[in-house]
């Protein structure tokens, strides 16, 4: 099983995982689309332009609030607060109400220690999220003076070799158990 294979299976049985935050697995491809950490983000300048992304965990549409809506993300470095104003979650309500992960463009706005991304365009990315299980990281293992394969051994060690069925013959009832569903708290 891969490493991001492992981190589904967590969020699939416990909700949680105490392995590598499922963000970290996607954050190389989300540096080359120039999209920040939520850590990068609330610590930028008052004005700046930025674009982050992270998994919803908090969604809040107080009535006092005259429709504005409140968002919390979380990635493997923190969380962002999004505010979301009436046109734009309006314009973006399938991605607001529906999406498990989302990528939000918009403008930090800095009232003292209180910091929120305020929202000027949202992306669904959901199906980035659902690669996850078939991402691995390195997890390299020590050697010790007695491992024989890794000091040049002429054959394999049995142990090491899958056992059972192979997996090309394994058919998969039920695809979508494979991908991450994140329980998020919504308010009204």
């Amino acid at each position: 099983m891969t490493s991001g294979g492992e981190v589904v299976e967590d969020y699939g049985h416990v909700g949680l995982t105490l392995r590598d935050h499922p963000v970290s697995f996607l954050r190389a491809d989300l540096r080359r689309k120039r999209i920040v950490s939520c850590r990068e983000a609330m610590q930028a300048r008052d004005g700046q332009w930025l674009e982050a992304a992270g998994l919803v965990l908090v969604r809040q549409r107080p009535g006092s609030a005259k429709g504005v809506m409140f968002i919390t993300l979380e990635d493997e470095t923190g969380i962002a607060n999004l505010v979301v104003w009436v046109k734009v979650f309006e314009k973006y309500r399938r991605v607001v109400l529906g999406a498990g992960m989302i990528g939000v463009y918009g403008r930090i706005q800095r009232e003292g220690e209180v910091v929120h991304l305020v929202a000027h365009r949202l992306s669904d990315l959901s199906v980035e999220l659902a690669s996850v299980g078939d991402r691995d990281a390195a997890f390299p293992l020590p050697h010790g003076r007695g491992d024989e394969f890794h000091h040049g051994s002429p054959t394999p060690d049995p142990r090491g070799l899958p056992k059972g069925p192979r997996p090309r013959d394994i058919i998969d009832p039920y695809p979508h158990i494979d991908q991450i569903k994140v329980k998020t708290r919504d308010f009204k």
